[in-house]
């Protein structure tokens, strides 16, 4: 069983997604409100039609898909979760960190741990808590 984060935005969605493209490649699908077929039903009262209904980045790592709040309650901040991120190496690791903490807070420097050779905490600028980490070498 496979468990996929869907995030959550405050109207940023798009541009959220489009730089998380540019960060861990893939393909990345966008639907809006304005997308939904006529057969689906009304929007939700008050939705934008470019509100992003859902996004799909898919890289050969997985899945992250996400959303914009189509009432506009959501005020963008995430607590109690954070999107781990495994990279295969150390420079990989320090390079999509450095990334996501671009304009954002690090929470945790990248470096060196008990339990991974590089492993660092941020959340980026559009609010999206990251652990960013490699994983320990099997032990042979």
């Amino acid at each position: 069983m496979a468990f996929r984060p869907y995030l959550a935005f405050a109207g940023n969605c798009r541009e959220a997604f489009t730089r998380y493209q540019e960060i861990f490649g893939g393909e990345l699908v966008v639907l809006t409100m304005a997308d939904a077929p006529a057969d689906a039903g009304p929007p939700p009262p008050g939705a934008k039609t470019d509100a992003v209904m859902h996004a799909a980045l898919m890289t050969e790592d997985g899945l992250l898909m996400g959303a914009d709040d189509p009432m506009g309650n959501f005020d963008g901040t995430v607590k109690g979760m954070c999107v781990n991120a495994p990279r295969p190496d150390a420079a990989d690791a320090k390079r999509v960190f450095d990334a996501l903490a671009e304009g954002g807070q690090v929470q945790m420097p990248m470096s060196e741990t008990f339990f991974s050779p590089a492993f660092g905490m941020c959340i980026d600028r559009f609010g999206t808590p990251w652990m960013i980490m490699v994983d320990m070498p099997a032990a042979s």
